[in-house]
């Protein structure tokens, strides 16, 4: 039997490091800009997520933002719309997501289509038919459709509109996708019109689906563990973990011992630990909530010793940051959360709340270190009062 691999030790300082050089936050522009670098920014992180809450700008136009410095929002839409590099489907939420990787994402539309989906179990074959009928005529928005009789809801994101729940039902399946959004209101295509397939790519083999969750996560995370390749996947765990081991006995893997993880496994490409050299220890970051850096709470935890709480849906008496506070990162350590608000109408950024955490709260430097977080601040809300 072979002598199981040593872990590599690796400190919490080096993993945050290899963590922010693989989500490209150690260095200024690194995608260029444009609809290219939209799409370049998306097919490395591997998805963008998408929400609804416009506290301030939303969650995709932000996460693109913090690393494409001149991005515009039309450059998203150029990507989806017109450069068609990128659509939406679902990760672990709505996200947008590379076009070239659409066949990882057609095992799930075909399960969709023959067992249908939860959420819209309510749709009826004359609704599906109404709509379909309807956007064989061209694209289609909800807004297009005045006829519907409203019905009432099953789980609390459902819409009332019958032909709502059939549209995204057709997303889900694969045979509608999401062609152009103006805010959140959508436009719906057929997939095979709006990519001009006489029929969709082949689906991917769930061994190719493995090996593709793995690579992404490598890719976005340098360091991984089950948890964060799997982020609300857990039936993925178990063949992802004997892809992992398999490239460890390939030494395409190694194991490491991060300070802090205790009993949790996690693993690198040897590569990656041999990498020298930090970031720029200058840059200043605000950060989405559902930002890939934080949206894994327990795994930011580890990394960066703080746990960021989204309490948009904690009652206002409990709230200690604010309801939709934002963590900033300088360097490499998230030193203050900011509770921001955009006032659209009267044209400013309003600050809710300043809280400073972790080193934040020790800093000798903190007046300095306030300003370099207000400097980013100006530059944060031009982009969110930007047209």
């Amino acid at each position: 039997m072979p002598r199981a691999t040593a872990p590599v030790p690796v400190s919490t300082a080096q993993a945050r490091h290899i963590w922010l050089r693989a989500q490209r936050l150690d260095t200024v522009a690194p995608f260029g800009e444009g609809a290219r670098a939209v799409a370049d920014a998306v097919g490395h992180l591997g998805y963008v997520q998408i929400d609804t809450i416009n506290v301030i700008e939303r969650c995709h136009h932000h996460i693109l933002f913090t690393r494409i410095p001149n991005y515009r929002r039309a450059d998203l839409r150029q990507a989806q719309s017109a450069d068609k590099s990128v659509f939406e489907y679902w990760t672990h939420a709505l996200s947008y997501v590379p076009a070239k990787d659409f066949r990882f994402f057609r095992p799930l539309m075909r399960e969709h289509q023959r067992e249908g989906h939860r959420w819209y179990a309510s749709v009826t074959p004359a609704d599906t038919r109404k709509v379909m009928r309807l956007i064989k005529a061209g694209p289609l928005t909800i807004r297009d459709i005045e006829d519907d009789v409203l019905t009432e809801k099953e789980h609390l994101w459902q819409s009332r509109k019958p032909s709502k729940r059939a549209l995204q039902l057709g997303f889900y399946t694969g045979v509608l996708t999401v062609s152009e959004r103006n805010g959140m209101l959508k436009t719906y295509e057929l997939m095979t019109r709006h990519f001009g397939w006489d029929k969709p790519p082949k689906p991917a083999t769930s061994a190719e689906t493995t090996t593709y969750l793995l690579d992404r996560a490598l890719r976005s995370q340098g360091i991984v563990s089950l948890d964060s390749i799997c982020h609300l996947d857990a039936p993925s765990k178990k063949p992802i973990r004997r892809l992992i081991d398999a490239r460890v006995r390939r030494k395409e893997l190694v194991p490491v011992a991060l300070d802090g993880a205790g009993k949790q496994e996690h693993w690198a490409r040897p590569e990656v630990l041999e990498e020298q050299g930090e970031g720029d220890p200058n840059l200043v970051h605000i950060l989405s909530p559902f930002d890939p850096l934080v949206i894994q709470r327990k795994r930011t935890e580890l990394f960066f010793g703080y746990s960021h709480l989204f309490e948009a849906y904690v009652p206002r008496a409990k709230r200690k940051l604010g309801y939709f506070a934002l963590p900033v990162l300088v360097g490499d350590d998230i030193v203050a959360a900011v509770d921001l608000k955009t006032d659209r109408q009267n044209k400013k950024l309003l600050m809710q709340k300043w809280s400073w955490v972790g080193n934040g709260k020790k800093t000798a430097a903190r007046k300095e270190l306030k300003r370099r977080i207000e400097d980013e601040l100006d530059r944060f809300e031009r982009f969110q009062l930007a047209e």
